[in-house]
């Protein structure tokens, strides 16, 4: 089969497309057809910083849609040449992928397999934000970093339809914020956004911020939360120190922090993962939310989706074409 694999860790010219071996699914696992792969940031640090890279050669690939190949010993209530969605460890860049049961998932009625390849990572993260760890009430604030990227597009969708009172984004461009807009977004704060935030809620701030950056965008969030404020760290895309927080932080205005990575859910809770995704997908299936693809490239072409977006200048969703539907 072919794959796309990196020897070394470098630029996305480090991308080879290989001959390798079809993988096949151990215990409680599955292996799937692959038609279309998912292409997210982490894939990009993996390659560039060997982010959960445990050896190299590696394939990247954290998300794919298709049919399934075969089935584990073990595994019930999927069959052979169903359509599902899957997240997976790793190895998503190929024509096959093998995925843990637990993290493949029936098509949601009406979802096609180009569709499909939008879910996985991207919206049980973004449902996760909004309700099981930011836990946004009707008439609360939110404000998402990145909100021109796939989970900041999911986000300001599910936020406002969870009755949220103002959805704020911040974004690196104009043109990224006018695609905001177009997605719940309110407001769209370019650059520098902690004043702004202040001007825009009267000096109050916000109730819930979410933060994939890390670093002094961190910070600047947690500088930016209302009296009793949440703020969700859900990445390092700055690739920052690890930072830490305490007393001189969260005391005087009681507000807390948390941390979600779907990732080391699905290791650790693959269960509560699972519900997650579910209902998740259930706001896809009735068009509360939805991923738009904005670039799509031939899998023997992933350096050039690398390229397009690390340089910042993407929106939505990016994907790769390994099959077609």
């Amino acid at each position: 089969m072919r794959a796309v694999e990196f020897q070394q860790y470098g630029g996305p010219e480090v991308l080879r497309v290989v001959a390798a071996e079809v993988p096949e699914p151990g215990p409680g696992q599955v292996s799937v057809d692959v038609a279309y792969t998912g292409v997210n940031f982490a894939d990009l640090k993996a390659r560039a910083e060997g982010y959960r890279v445990p050896g190299l050669p590696f394939v990247p690939g954290l998300e794919v849609s298709g049919r399934v190949r075969a089935l584990g010993a073990g595994v019930t209530g999927l069959t052979v040449g169903q359509e599902v969605a899957a997240l997976t460890e790793s190895g998503a860049y190929a024509e096959v992928a093998v995925a843990e049961a637990a993290t493949v998932f029936p098509l949601p009625p009406g979802t096609d397999l180009r569709t499909a390849a939008t879910l996985p990572t991207v919206l049980p993260t973004a449902y996760a934000l909004i309700h099981s760890v930011g836990r946004l009430q009707p008439g609360e604030t939110v404000l998402v970093q990145g909100a021109a990227g796939g989970v900041g597009t999911a986000a300001g969708r599910l936020a406002r339809a969870a009755g949220a009172g103002a959805v704020y984004g911040v974004v690196s461009s104009a043109a990224k914020a006018a695609y905001a807009k177009e997605h719940g977004y309110d407001e769209v704060f370019t650059g520098a956004f902690r004043e702004p935030v202040r001007q825009a809620t009267g000096g109050r701030g916000v109730d819930l911020v979410l933060d994939p950056v890390g670093g002094d965008t961190l910070r600047e969030g947690l500088a930016s939360l209302a009296v009793f404020g949440r703020l969700v760290s859900f990445g390092n895309a700055s690739s920052a120190e690890p930072w830490s927080v305490g007393q001189p932080e969260l005391y005087p205005l009681g507000v807390s922090v948390s941390g979600f990575s779907i990732l080391t859910l699905a290791r650790t809770a693959p269960a509560a993962l699972r519900r997650l995704s579910e209902l998740a997908f259930a706001k896809a299936a009735d068009g509360t939310v939805s991923l738009p693809v904005t670039a799509e490239f031939p899998l023997e072409e992933a350096a050039e989706a690398h390229r397009l977006m690390g340089s910042r200048t993407s929106t939505g969703k990016l994907l790769l074409r390994v099959r077609g539907a």
